[in-house]
C-alpha cells in the first residue's frame, strides 16, 4: 500500500503553522512565530509571500523532511468569493482572487498561494485549500443588516468550527449533519456560529464586522459614536481601520494582544485586567445566546474552542451564562492542521472529489 505524505500550511496574523502527515500519522509540526519587526517591512499581507515560504522550506529542510515525497500541499483558505464548504484545488482564478482582493486582507490568503508554489516545485504534488473563512451557508434572512447598502456577509473560522463540530459529533456517536450546535471559536478573532444539521446558517462577521471584541478586534461598536469618531477629523482612514482590526479589543484596553498576559494579570489581582477579560467573556456568552435564538432553542451542545478556551476563568464565566441553553463542551486549541491534512488524504485516496473554484 502506498503511503501518502501531506504538507499542511496555516498562516496566521503573527505565525505560520506547518505539519507533515504520513497518511493519518503526524510526522512533524511546527508553529513559526513572526515578530512585528519581521513583518513590519511588508505593507500588504500578500507581500509576505516570499518571506513566509522561505521560512517554511527552511524548517522542513532542518526537520529532514523529503519534499519530493509530498503528494498534496493543503493550505488554509483565504478571502475568496463566497463558496460552499469543502476542499478545492488551487487554480489560476483562485490565485488571482487571493492576490487582488481590494476590500480586505487576511493572512490566510497566503495559504493557497504558498501551497500552490510549493506543490508546483514537486514532481507529483497538487495544491488545495479547505473550508476557507468565506464559506457561506448563511440563511437569507440573516443577510439583511438594517440598511440595503450594507449586507451581512459570512466570514468566520469555518475550518476549525467545522472540524470541532465533526469531532464532537463523533465523540457522541452521532453525525454532524444530524445535530444542532453552537460553536465559539475564540482566538485572535472570535466567531460564534449556529450549525443547523451540518450548515452554518448564521455567524458574526469575525474579521472586521460584528460580535464580541477579541484580543485584536473591536467587534460590534455603538454606531452613532463610531460615526462621530470617524468624522471628527482626529483620525485617518487607516487609523480607524486599525481600531476595528489589529488595535482593538485587548490591544486597545490593555496594550497587548497576549490573552495569557491579561489572564495572568487578572488572576493576580489586576482589577482592570479582570474587568476587560470578564467583558470579553460576557460578550461571547451574549453572542452564543443570540445564536441559540437562531436555532430556536433546539441546541444539542455549545462547543468552546480556540486558544482562549485554555483559560479556565473565561470558560467558567461563559459556562455560567449559557449552560441553561445546552451542555457546554470545551475543545481547547484548534484542530485545523489535522482537518487540512485529512481532507487532502481523502482526495489522494479517492474518497473525496475536490471542488472547482
Amino acid at each position: 500500500m502506498t503511503d501518502f505524505y501531506i504538507l499542511a500550511i496555516n498562516p496566521g496574523s503573527t505565525s505560520t503553522k506547518i505539519a507533515v502527515y504520513r497518511d493519518r500519522e503526524l510526522l512533524f509540526a511546527k508553529t513559526i512565530r513572526h515578530s512585528n519587526e519581521e513583518l513590519s517591512p511588508f505593507s500588504r499581507v500578500t507581500d509576505q509571500f516570499d518571506f513566509r515560504k522561505e521560512v517554511i522550506i527552511k524548517e522542513l529542510q532542518e526537520a529532514n523532511i523529503i519534499l519530493n515525497n509530498i503528494s498534496a500541499v493543503v493550505g488554509r483558505g483565504g478571502l475568496l468569493r463566497p463558496i460552499e464548504s469543502g476542499i478545492y484545488e488551487v487554480n489560476e482564478k483562485m490565485k488571482n482572487d487571493l492576490l487582488n482582493n481590494s476590500k480586505s486582507e487576511h493572512a490566510s490568503n497566503l495559504g493557497g498561494l504558498i501551497a500552490d508554489d510549493i506543490a508546483g516545485s514537486l514532481p507529483d504534488a497538487k495544491a488545495y485549500i479547505v473550508d476557507p473563512i468565506v464559506v457561506d451557508e448563511m440563511q437569507d434572512v440573516a443577510r439583511l443588516s438594517g440598511h440595503p447598502l450594507i449586507e451581512r456577509i459570512s466570514i468566520f473560522h469555518a475550518l476549525n468550527q467545522k472540524a470541532i463540530a465533526r469531532t464532537h459529533a463523533r465523540s457522541v456517536n452521532r453525525h454532524y449533519e444530524d445535530m444542532n450546535l453552537i460553536v465559539a471559536h475564540m482566538g485572535g478573532g472570535i466567531s460564534v456560529g449556529a450549525h443547523l444539521k451540518g450548515r452554518v446558517i448564521d455567524s458574526n462577521q469575525a474579521l472586521d464586522g460584528d460580535g464580541p471584541f477579541s484580543p485584536e478586534r473591536s467587534g460590534t461598536l455603538p454606531m452613532g459614536d463610531f460615526t462621530r469618531l470617524c468624522f471628527s477629523g482626529k483620525y485617518s482612514y487607516d487609523e480607524v481601520k486599525q481600531m476595528i482590526t489589529g488595535k482593538g479589543g485587548l490591544v486597545a484596553y490593555m496594550n497587548t494582544n497576549d490573552a495569557w498576559e491579561v489572564e495572568t494579570k487578572a488572576r493576580n489581582g489586576d482589577n482592570k485586567a479582570k474587568l476587560v477579560q470578564d467583558a470579553m467573556s460576557y460578550q461571547i456568552a451574549k453572542e452564543i445566546g443570540s445564536q441559540a435564538a437562531v436555532l430556536k432553542g433546539e441546541v444539542d451542545a455549545i462547543l468552546l474552542t480556540g486558544g482562549l478556551a485554555y483559560n479556565p476563568d473565561l470558560v467558567h464565566y461563559i459556562r455560567e451564562m449559557v449552560s441553561f441553553i445546552a451542555p457546554v463542551v470545551v475543545y481547547p486549541g484548534e484542530d485545523e492542521m489535522s482537518a487540512l491534512a485529512m481532507n487532502g488524504l481523502m482526495v489522494l485516496k479517492g474518497e473525496l472529489i475536490p471542488k472547482e473554484y
